[in-house]
């Protein structure tokens, strides 16, 4: 499955300037899906390289079994041709890996060769519902990762299957499907909704500032009826803002 919606690049890379609640505040505004409900990891997720910020790209999915040693049986041809796979489908991209022997951790499909591997391909990271190890060499080589947890091998692990949907942390993603990802977890992006993502998140973002967050921050020191009162304005004006924009009042109203 292709992107349904390739965004510009440099707008791309505008979203990967915010942190991911934030797209969330933008696309809850317009999304036709559950916002309570929809598209975020439901289950928790460890982001091991918070330093690198947020990562955003274009889901290509994989399903491993480390514990399996059959799916190696003509593992050579399978990685070249997952590597294909990989390469066919514009980026940048975040590789989504399910692995099958959830809950258990027996190894990881990550380590210092595959993220090296996987950005010459155009992948800046990955979220796994398995494991990484080689954490230091991953960071060196630029590929962010995201898991339930660290490893210490690789066991059996070679692609199973890929370019399916797959289901991590309690959310099921399509190939092709835009994702934003931190520290505090993952959005992918229904499709359809990408073209209105970054302009909602920024409105958004700069509607708190003027309203809710101003009020809080301006009102400290005054009494305390005065600084319930600038809230109570606030909100309203949050509200308003939004319903003006987006028919819907948001979160503060």
């Amino acid at each position: 499955m292709k992107p349904t919606t390739l965004l510009p690049h440099g707008e791309l890379l505008r979203l990967k300037r915010w942190n991911t609640p934030t797209i969330y505040n933008g696309w809850e505004q317009f999304t036709q899906h559950d916002a309570a409900a929809d598209a975020f990891n439901l289950e928790e997720v460890r982001d091991f390289m918070p330093q690198m910020g947020p990562m955003v790209g274009y889901a290509v999915t994989v399903v491993i079994e480390p514990s399996n040693l059959a799916h190696k049986s003509n593992g050579a041809k399978q990685w070249s041709d997952y590597r294909r796979y990989v390469a066919s489908v514009p980026g940048p991209k975040i590789v989504v890996v399910q692995d099958l022997d959830k809950p258990h951790v027996i190894g990881s499909l990550w380590g210092e060769v595959n993220a090296n591997n996987h950005h010459a391909l155009g992948c800046v990271g990955t979220i796994t519902d398995g494991a990484i190890r080689d954490l230091d060499e991953m960071c060196n080589a630029g590929f962010k990762g995201m898991a339930r947890r660290l490893c210490v091998g690789h066991a059996h692990a070679t692609p199973v299957r890929w370019g399916c949907e797959v289901e991590v942390f309690g959310r099921r993603i399509q190939p092709g499907q835009l994702v934003h990802a931190d520290k505090h977890g993952f959005l992918a992006i229904p499709p359809g909704e990408e073209k209105r993502l970054l302009e909602a998140a920024a409105f958004m973002d700069a509607n708190e500032c003027n309203t809710m967050i101003a009020a809080a921050r301006g009102s400290r020191g005054e009494p305390l009826e005065n600084v319930l009162a600038a809230m109570d304005a606030a909100g309203r004006a949050f509200g308003e803002a939004a319903k003006a924009t987006f028919g819907r009042k948001g979160e503060w109203s």
